[in-house]
């Protein structure tokens, strides 16, 4: 339709996701009467009420919502417009930004970059390192193109799926159990590898039951409260941090035990005074990457999409 036009979707998706016209405003770089007047002549025109202002902020009507569902396939299309505009006059041209959870950071974002600057070396690439809940966010926001996400069993029950998101699986991120090795045990100073093969008998977590623990982020001190409870008892989580190293080297120290993940540990040294186990595998999670429904047909975001599946071989 004429009358519905990609600012006006934009501006949607901004007053949904603030909850505030001026809010929407400034993520906009506009100002509150310019976006206020827009919405209003735009329900003149089209006939709908799209905003219910009130003392407290601004909510979408379902009118509303269903057009500002379409704003990021739409930002997608005409994305992929200009760049396939730009690839028929022979341009080797465009730009692709990525977000990921810190312990993708050490893996899965190396391998990546490193395949687009072969793949594509015309397309500029961009980082930022973030938890999944704020990748989303940067995503819905048009603030970045691809998102590496995790989730755990049990992370989508009561949750509404994003009808303007695609979310695709990689592969699965084993957890571990990294503790203090023992006297009469493996991984004694100079003595054995303290990291246990993979096909090694998992270790019950209600073993340890009576150790202080040390948390990661929200997210994973949610799933090891859950994890715990399900082995029957409840963690004393003494410590909190989701850099790995510092986990490891609390546990050599002698001050706790903690859950990571395989993918964490992978560029992790691990000194010789502490032991990775491996944990039942339905603890594991699940590691994703997530697109603006339409995306794929954008050039870059393509190169990239590619890139993140050559690159899932690191993931179990």
């Amino acid at each position: 339709m004429d009358d519905i036009d990609p600012q006006l979707l934009r501006v949607l998706r901004a007053v949904a996701d603030s909850g505030s016209i001026t809010r929407a405003a400034v993520a906009l770089g506009s100002s509150q009467p310019a976006v206020s007047q827009l919405l209003t002549r735009a329900e003149l025109r089209l006939g709908h009420a799209l905003v219910l202002r009130g003392g407290r902020g601004a909510t979408l009507t379902h009118a509303g919502q269903v057009l500002a569902d379409h704003a990021l396939h739409v930002q997608a299309a005409l994305t992929a417009a200009r760049e396939d505009l730009d690839a028929v006059g022979g341009l080797t041209r465009g730009r692709v930004r990525l977000a990921g959870f810190p312990s993708a950071s050490s893996a899965l974002v190396p391998a990546v970059l490193a395949r687009m600057a072969v793949t594509a070396p015309g397309v500029t690439t961009s980082y930022v390192e973030v938890e999944p809940p704020e990748a989303l966010d940067l995503l819905r926001g048009g603030e970045v193109d691809v998102a590496l996400t995790f989730t755990y069993d049990g992370d989508e029950v009561g949750a509404v799926p994003d009808p303007g998101l695609v979310t695709r699986p990689l592969g699965r991120d084993p957890l571990a159990l990294v503790t203090p090795v023992v006297a009469d045990g493996a991984g004694l100073p100079g003595g054995p590898d303290p990291v246990r093969p993979a096909g090694s008998t998992a270790v019950d977590l209600a073993s340890h039951r009576d150790a202080r623990w040390i948390g990661g982020c929200p997210r994973c001190r949610g799933h090891l409260l859950a994890s715990c409870a399900t082995a029957g008892f409840t963690p004393e989580i003494v410590l909190e941090t989701d850099n790995a190293a510092a986990v490891v080297g609390l546990v050599a120290a002698g001050l706790g035990v903690a859950l990571l993940p395989r993918l964490a540990l992978a560029t992790t040294v691990i000194p010789a005074d502490v032991a990775i186990d491996p944990v039942d595998d339905d603890l594991a999670r699940r590691v994703e990457v997530v697109v603006a429904r339409g995306a794929e047909r954008v050039p870059s975001v393509r190169a990239a999409l590619e890139a993140v599946r050559s690159a899932a071989h690191l993931l179990a």
